[in-house]
């Protein structure tokens, strides 16, 4: 059976403004981030060469994206949902078969740590 896990925050922010702060984030989050012209992001993540690539709807709140690192390619499905006057973000991690039970827990900690650090840079922006 396939593991997977789902991130959820609260972020202070209307859904619209949300959506369109997470879409230029790497380079707010990742120094080296550039974006190519097939809508690729890339940079030096903590598992080396890095790569990210939106698929997004806007007004469904779509915000699915491959990241794929020297380790594993991942297939995240992320969703900016409204709630009044804030948005909730979720993000589904699900293992990839390339890595270990110990190493997906560790992502999981990890990218727990970057939304915290991506909600921060949402609200004060």
């Amino acid at each position: 059976m396939s593991r997977s896990r789902t991130i959820s925050i609260t972020v202070k922010k209307k859904t619209g403004d949300t959506f369109d702060a997470i879409l230029q984030l790497p380079p707010k989050m990742m120094p080296d981030a550039k974006i190519n012209e097939d809508g690729w992001w890339s940079f030096t993540g903590p598992h080396g060469k890095s790569k990210l690539k939106f698929n997004e709807n806007k007004s469904l709140g779509i915000l699915d994206h491959k990241f794929i690192d020297e380790e594993s390619v991942w297939d995240v499905p992320m969703r900016v949902i409204s709630n009044d006057e804030y948005s909730e973000i979720m993000i589904t991690l699900n293992k990839p078969d390339e890595i270990t039970d110990k190493q997906f827990n560790q992502r999981v900690d990890e990218i727990g740590e970057m939304v915290q650090n991506m909600k921060q840079i949402i609200e004060s922006s």
